[in-house]
């Protein structure tokens, strides 16, 4: 270095300061190992990523034209908070014929059910409030909870969901504001919350009255058993509020999403969402109704859950023939993800990189709890690449961990 290089006089310090709650929330693991894993020469299970093939792409295509051609001032003119009446509408039949009751005025259209986590977050937590998850839990739910200075208490999950009795034992001495689950096909475990664990969790939200999140991205994608109903269809003290969303059935990249609960609950969510946003996008709105009104959406569903239940099944083959003994992983009935315990104590998060070596991705499991991480965990996605790949993958992943082992 040159001495004027050296005698340069120093850069002022930023003007910016980041408010003191940023420091609570880390980045997404999930966002971070993407940058790795979509390289093109990886074979990646590591984002929640729906079949970009079974994007129906041409009926999409044609009724945003549609909207465009019959709407169009209205369709590219700012909108209402609440959002597009019609897709109100339809939002309530849908959910009518899963259990759930409800009127357009009790439902908010969002970008995507992400925003609705956002908003519920933002009319509720206050710091230092006391939000309830599983261990582990969805990572983005609880990186907004952290934004907003919550507090976690946390409960044990298996093969039928959250265990509504630690809850029961919880609440004897914490009082939360809030329980967030992921009732069916659970992110990142796959697991799906049991009929009688779903009549119990309402009824301690009703007794100890507080209020239950319930996030449905996967709802639809059951490949296997028998639906189990909302928990909105067991509450009537208004104690339940829904998320649903269109981007694992039609598409991500629309994010259209949608809250359901209580009247005068989704007022507040909707002056909350005035400041964020105004609305969700108006063209993308009315194209949504459009392409309901002339395409066969209970078809579309149908087409998709057999191609999701052959990659899920492709997976857990492929976990039996090449991963070594004593590795243990869940057996989802829906959605897109199933959870992998590691042999011999393993940590993922050192395993990551010499997976990506061998051109394999997952994402560590330790992220996804909100208190006392485990690191012998991983999360895999089957749902975007087709069995062949899947098999290839896991055949790379065994290999890696057999290595490791020894």
């Amino acid at each position: 270095m040159s001495a004027d290089a050296m005698s340069a006089p120093l850069p002022p310090p930023p003007v910016w300061r980041l408010a003191q709650r940023m420091s609570r929330i880390k980045t997404s693991a999930v966002r971070e190992i993407l940058k790795v894993a979509e390289r093109p020469d990886i074979l990646s299970f590591a984002g929640g990523l729906p079949a970009p093939e079974l994007f129906p792409l041409e009926a999409i295509a044609e009724a945003h034209a549609e909207a465009l051609a019959t709407e169009g001032r209205a369709a590219l003119q700012y909108s209402t908070t609440e959002g597009f009446g019609p897709l109100r509408e339809w939002i309530c039949g849908h959910l009518q014929k899963r259990g759930r009751q409800s009127n357009a005025d009790q439902v908010l259209i969002t970008n995507g059910s992400q925003q609705g986590i956002d908003l519920v977050a933002k009319v509720m937590l206050d710091p230092g409030d006391l939000v309830i998850v599983e261990n582990p839990s969805y990572l983005a739910a609880l990186q907004t909870f952290g934004a907003y200075e919550a507090r976690f208490a946390t409960v044990g999950s298996d093969d039928q969901g959250m265990r509504t009795d630690d809850l029961e034992r919880l609440l004897a001495t914490h009082k939360p504001k809030l329980v967030y689950v992921v009732a069916n096909f659970q992110n990142p475990k796959g697991t799906t919350l049991s009929l009688e664990r779903r009549r119990e969790l309402v009824r301690l939200a009703q007794q100890y009255r507080f209020l239950i999140l319930e996030d449905d991205p996967y709802g639809e994608l059951r490949f296997r058993g028998e639906h189990v109903p909302s928990l909105s269809a067991f509450d009537d003290e208004g104690v339940v509020v829904s998320l649903g969303t269109f981007s694992k059935t039609l598409a991500p990249g629309m994010r259209l999403g949608w809250v359901v609960g209580p009247r005068d609950f989704v007022r507040s969510l909707a002056i909350a969402k005035q400041s964020t946003d105004l609305h969700t996008a108006t063209l993308a709105q009315r194209a949504v109704v459009k392409l309901l009104a002339r395409f066969d959406y209970a078809a579309h569903l149908e087409s998709l859950r057999p191609v999701y239940g052959e990659r899920a099944q492709a997976m857990l083959d492929a976990l039996q023939a090449h991963m070594p003994a004593g590795t243990q992983w869940t057996h989802p009935e829906g959605g897109m993800f199933l959870w992998v315990e590691l042999p011999g104590g393993l940590d993922a998060q050192a395993l990551l990189p010499k997976a990506v070596e061998q051109k394999v991705a997952f994402v560590p499991g330790a992220p996804f709890y909100a208190n006392n991480p485990r690191p012998e965990f991983m999360r895999l996605n089957y749902s975007n690449r087709p069995p062949d790949l899947i098999a290839e993958g896991m055949r790379r992943l065994g290999a890696v961990i057999a290595a490791e082992l020894g």
